[in-house]
């Protein structure tokens, strides 16, 4: 791995007062090329600007994935990713569903590695904060023939993560427009399901709602997930949520969460549900709670949902009466290094290269 370091850090401790998610990006990145049927030597430079043509292929083709991670820093200064290898794994089943290279471990692992420590200084170490870690790929051949391409660049780019979503929000029940569809791309990080999802939610915040939830594209009745995060519904005491499919992603949050509730004692469900289950438990004083889970922004119990013309308002639970909020705390302390972790999902991040 090369590493060219920054000449001058253009790190402040001011960066960590953001309160803008994803555009306080950090001092370095990460770069491969894939050209001639294999990956190039890895190389972590300054952040700055590539230079493309504009017949790049992701531009007219859509070859783009990515994945979305945190690191994280301990009250004693020690930097730990969470769960990286579920990403690894994630993003190659993105890359094989639409047709690209797959990414090698010693790239993709070695290399987040290899750049969180070249950055640690950008980790905080503020409850609830963290570095977020994006890894993309996408089709760079200089190309407009509808094919895949041949070559193609995979970047990591770091930024500071606050609080994100330090709001609750409010979300309406697609009925007309779906996310994915069986057969579709919906359980990878593909560019274009964000981008298919942007005008169903402007349309969504013109009736005063936050997001989207989604439903089943085939008949609207069945949830499925919520703006850009798995959802989970509580009913009485019972914590629901979606099955994974071709449709829905397999969320590493979502795991990490399922695995906290059982651990809790509390009766979960993997399942489909229905929209008019969650309306009727609403009207007869059941449906508790409805949040989203994600790794930007862990958990957020949602105020409301719109159901039609309806908006059905949500209780407000304390934070030790909410499943979400529980959950959420559980989660974040095993992140930061304030619990034990017993599932094995921290990996320290040595501290390795010479600052």
């Amino acid at each position: 791995m090369i590493i060219e370091k920054i000449k001058e850090s253009r790190f402040t401790p001011d960066v960590f007062n953001i309160e803008t998610f994803g555009t306080a990006f950090s001092d370095h990145m990460l770069l491969s090329w894939y050209k001639d049927g294999k990956w190039s030597e890895p190389i972590i430079k300054p952040y700055g600007k590539l230079e493309f043509t504009p017949a790049i292929s992701v531009a007219h083709y859509g070859q783009g994935i990515f994945e979305g991670m945190k690191a994280y820093k301990s009250a004693e200064g020690e930097v730990f990713l969470f769960r990286p290898e579920k990403n690894f794994e994630r993003m190659n089943k993105s890359a094989e569903r639409l047709d690209m290279p797959h990414i090698t471990e010693d790239i993709f692992i070695d290399g987040l590695k290899a750049l969180v420590d070249l950055d640690r200084q950008w980790v905080p170490d503020t409850y609830g904060m963290s570095l977020y870690l994006r890894p993309v790929m996408f089709a760079t051949e200089e190309a407009i023939t509808a094919r895949s391409a041949n070559e193609y660049l995979f970047v990591i780019l770091t930024a500071v993560a606050p609080n994100y979503y330090n709001k609750p929000l409010s979300v309406k029940i697609a009925d007309r427009y779906s996310r994915a569809a069986n057969g579709g791309v919906g359980f990878a990080k593909a560019a274009g399901n964000y981008a298919g999802s942007f005008y169903p939610t402007h349309l969504a915040r013109e009736e005063g709602y936050d997001q989207i939830v989604w439903t089943d594209d085939a008949t609207h009745t069945f949830i499925e997930e919520a703006g850009t995060m798995n959802v989970m519904v509580r009913i009485g005491d019972k914590l629901i949520t979606a099955p994974t499919s071709e449709r829905i992603l397999n969320g590493v949050t979502r795991d990490s969460m399922l695995q906290l509730a059982e651990a809790q004692g509390w009766d979960v469900e993997v399942r489909k549900i229905t929209v008019d289950e969650v309306y009727n438990a609403h009207k007869n004083g059941n449906l508790k709670e409805v949040f989203g889970v994600g790794t930007a922004v862990v958990v957020n119990n949602y105020v409301a949902v719109g159901y039609g013309d309806e908006r059905l308002e949500l209780p407000t639970l304390s934070p030790e009466e909410s499943y979400g909020q529980i959950l959420k705390k559980k989660l974040v302390d095993i992140q930061m290094g304030i619990s034990e972790d017993p599932y094995g999902w921290r990996v320290k991040v040595e501290n390795l290269v010479e600052a």
